[in-house]
């Protein structure tokens, strides 16, 4: 019985066509510069996200802190979302390597920072305050798409506030392919944007910083420093570069999987659900059934993620059965419930 595995969509699988580019890709000392395949991949990324340069790294986290670190220095700050992943779920990344002090802010609804609360928060120039240097968005948050318009007037408010803009586009493929624009319409509000190749992309491994070459030339010094610095790494890059060429366009069929996800669970009258948000949504069962929906689910080979608003993902290794099974299983789990 094939696993339905709805934690997130790092749990992907390269498929047997990526493995082969894998296996036959060219590579040299990529600390030294020489790897062919990385200097494609990182030459290719910069080109759709329409900046100078790429840097290529293990993780979308080390890529979020390297733009920290080249954005920011000792005794500086960083405005972010209260529950942004720069922020929350990084282990403090940028404290711990940069002395870079977070601003968290809360979150809008839809996603957005308010900006009349980004402006208040900005210190002013006065030796008792952290140097507010960077704005931090994040696109998909939480699955949901960041309005064009507001990237406009957030670029003019950063602008006039002498802030730079840093992007966690972990999933911002999937913000361009609900939008149906160029990724790089999505990037050009940004100073630099970092892009996860190992989430709904289906790379193995790997995340792309990109930037202006000077801000990429600080940050291959911090990867290095972070413990970055890879050697063949043509193999890794030769998956992201499969995973750009080929796996874009078909972000489409996440959210359309998502759709029909959430639109199935939401005929349970025990669940609350959320309108699916690109290849994102969330259940909240009965307060103390999670547990038992999450064993029930996992016999029957479906895994979904903790707590209590239980967040579902789609990726290219949940197909339409896959979401039939799971609702299948959801309306099982809650005819019995309680008996």
């Amino acid at each position: 019985m094939k696993t339905v595995d709805l934690r997130s969509d790092t749990v992907t699988r390269p498929s047997e066509a990526m493995r082969r580019v894998m296996a036959a890709a060219e590579v040299g000392d990529d600390v030294y510069g020489e790897d062919p395949t990385v200097n494609r991949l990182e030459a290719m990324a910069a080109e759709l996200l329409g900046k100078e340069r790429a840097i290529f790294v293990p993780s979308g986290t080390m890529s979020n802190l390297t733009a920290l670190l080249s954005h920011c220095g000792r005794g500086d700050e960083y405005i972010a979302g209260q529950d942004a992943h720069i922020y929350r779920w990084e282990g403090g990344g940028g404290a711990i390597f940069g002395g870079i002090q977070p601003q968290p802010l809360d979150f809008e609804e839809d996603g957005t920072l308010n900006l009349d609360r980004v402006r208040r928060a900005v210190k002013p120039a006065d030796h008792h305050h952290a140097v507010t240097r960077l704005l931090c968005l994040e696109n998909t948050q939480g699955g949901q798409v960041l309005p064009l318009p507001y990237l406009e007037q957030a670029a003019l408010v950063a602008k006039e506030l002498g802030l730079a803009m840093h992007l966690d586009g972990a999933r911002v493929f999937n913000a361009a392919v609900y939008l149906g624009i160029p990724v790089r319409e999505i990037a050009r509000h940004f100073d630099s944007v970092s892009v996860c190749l190992s989430k709904g992309l289906g790379a193995p491994v790997g995340s792309v910083l990109c930037g202006s070459a000077a801000l990429i030339d600080r940050a291959h010094r911090w990867r290095k420093v972070a413990g970055g610095g890879m050697r063949q790494a043509g193999l890794l890059a030769a998956a992201g570069i499969h995973a750009l060429q080929h796996n874009v366009e078909r972000l489409a069929e996440d959210h359309e999987h998502a759709e029909l996800l959430s639109s199935g669970l939401a005929h349970i009258d025990e669940l609350m659900v959320t309108q699916a948000r690109t290849n994102i949504l969330f259940v909240t069962p009965p307060e103390g059934s999670a547990p038992a929906l999450r064993k029930a689910l996992a016999a029957e080979g479906i895994l979904i993620g903790g707590g209590d608003a239980i967040r579902l993902v789609t990726h290219l290794d949940i197909d339409g059965a896959g979401v039939e099974r799971t609702v299948a299983a959801f309306k099982r789990f809650f005819a019995s419930w309680g008996e």
